[in-house]
């Protein structure tokens, strides 16, 4: 029995389903990828012999790409685990100002750097090249507002319900209380010179006045509104833009392969970020700022569960699926304590949820500016711990302030390195509390990052998602692990396939095999 369905443009998926042998068959077409199961013992075999871009069969087995894609958080896992272990054995063995704990740590930061720089590469490609693509095959220049205005409404909502939350969570648990305030240092040295929060400078910093220099800092809003011109003006010239929309095409598969590659090293990454963060603290950090962590942690699993429950709403059962689709981009995202680190994966996961790239490549950067679930959470959860710490009693007029505060300059700083922390110590100042009390949150920094950044992750998967849902145009889900095309290797040509040789240039044995 045959069926052939049409999943999106240009994507055909085969079916044969018959009772003996089954064999699991990819077919891509225009740079997408799903699966059928197949069973060639029918009627009909020759309708395999179709025109497609790649078709690799399977008899009964996974191949090893896919068995790599599924061991991957195995490994990322093991890389966690390794980088606490070696990174506490450094700790305890070395001195810190010693030559070898200089060189140690050296080495961990240069294995997470590696990726962290190998991750920038890949963003504004990959950004543009999305965006162009999706928006110029959207058809319906209209659909893209729309799409905008929903967009920033779920943002204002996820904004308002993450900051309330930090603040409702922060007054209930009260960490704050018996701080060690007296062990706290000069923060504005630590942190460096706080920029000064300036609305109409964010506004006038959205619009790039070069599109190279866009790229070449990854600046994610500017890149996002180039590409939206680029993309409507491509969509206007129809067949005339025509091969820059392939030229895009090509670039966008391009950069998601290049990521499957980049990927296979996360785990070095994982180990060397850790490691480093744990040979220098320790972990009897984590021992004086219990409290702070557990309660931080569990607010942060609150966030989780309402986020993925509206997001139920909307997804129904796939919500699971969701979750298993996004569990890497959130181990990376938490391992590296970095969102960019996790964008790639999550372009590449959330396509294969059923979400087209023309929404995701609109949505996801949108979102790393404006939609920064954990982040926002966190910094109404540290202003407020910090209030505590000095015995500063604030009244609900003035946490509600300090809400709609965070709610505007939590958008100003997505680019700024350390952006949680300039914004909590430019809100301190702002109600006259103790600037130095960031000082508090700085020796775990690193760890509450790491949780903030991972949450991050699950508040734009399940934003992007549900706004593709809501658009009605959520695809069928592929396999959260695929057979990505690989460069030929091996080959019989031995790398002189196409030269033109001279006779008495080739050996015998080589004439034989051409």
């Amino acid at each position: 029995m045959f069926s052939a369905r049409r999943q999106s443009a240009g994507l055909v998926v085969l079916s044969l389903a018959l009772p003996t042998r089954q064999w699991t068959i990819w077919v891509k077409s225009e740079g997408r990828l799903d699966a059928a199961k197949v069973d060639l013992s029918g009627p009909d075999p020759y309708l395999l012999r179709q025109p497609l871009l790649l078709c690799s069969v399977m008899w009964n087995k996974e191949c090893s790409e896919g068995i790599v894609d599924k061991r991957l958080t195995l490994w990322i896992l093991a890389g966690m685990i390794l980088g606490v272990a070696v990174g506490f054995a450094v700790h305890i063995s070395f001195a810190p100002d010693s030559t070898q704990f200089e060189y140690l740590t050296k080495t961990f930061k240069l294995l997470s750097d590696i990726f962290l720089n190998l991750i920038k590469l890949l963003v504004a490609p990959l950004i543009l090249s999305t965006i162009v693509v999706g928006i110029a095959h959207m058809g319906d220049s209209s659909a893209l507002g729309r799409i905008g205005f929903r967009a920033i409404t779920w943002f204002i909502i996820a904004s308002f319900i993450s900051i309330g939350l930090g603040l409702l969570m922060v007054n209930l648990l009260q960490p704050g209380i018996d701080a060690p305030v007296e062990s706290i240092g000069n923060a504005a040295a630590t942190i460096g010179e706080v920029k000064k929060l300036d609305f109409w400078e964010f506004i006038l910093s959205i619009f790039p006045k070069n599109a190279f220099e866009a790229m070449a800092t990854n600046n994610i809003l500017q890149i996002l509104v180039f590409a939206l011109f680029a993309g409507i003006a491509l969509s206007a010239l129809g067949e005339k833009g025509a091969p820059l929309v392939r030229g895009a095409e090509a670039l966008a598969e391009m950069m998601l392969q290049i990521t499957h590659y980049v990927m296979r090293y996360a785990p070095v990454a994982v180990f060397g970020a850790l490691a480093l963060v744990v040979s220098k603290s320790g972990l009897w950090i984590l021992v004086t700022y219990l409290g702070l962590v557990a309660e931080f942690y569990f607010s942060l699993a609150l966030l989780w569960v309402i986020l993925l429950s509206i997001g139920a709403i909307f997804l129904g059962r796939r919500i699971w699926t969701l979750i298993r689709y996004i569990r890497e981009p959130m181990l990376i995202a938490f391992s590296t304590a970095s969102s960019e680190a996790a964008l790639p994966k999550l372009f590449e996961q959330l396509d294969r949820f059923g979400v087209p790239r023309r929404i995701s490549g609109f949505m996801l950067p949108l979102g790393y500016s404006f939609n920064l679930d954990g982040s926002m959470m966190y910094m109404s959860f540290a202003t407020i711990f910090i209030a505590q710490a000095y015995g500063i009693d604030l009244s609900i007029g003035t946490q509600i302030l300090i809400l709609l505060t965070l709610m505007i300059s939590s958008k100003g700083v997505a680019a700024v390195p350390r952006a949680s922390l300039v914004v909590i110590t430019g809100t301190l100042a702002m109600f006259d509390l103790p600037v130095e009390g960031v000082a508090l949150i700085l020796a775990i920094d690193q760890f509450l990052d790491m949780g903030r950044t991972a949450t991050n992750v699950v508040g734009n998967a399940v934003a992007t998602s549900v706004i593709t849902k809501w658009e009605g145009m959520l695809e069928v889900e592929e396999p959260d692990y695929i057979e990505s095309p690989r460069a030929p290797a091996h080959t019989v040509t031995g790398g002189k396939a196409g030269l033109d040789l001279a006779e008495d240039m080739v050996t015998d044995a080589r004439k034989t095999k051409l």
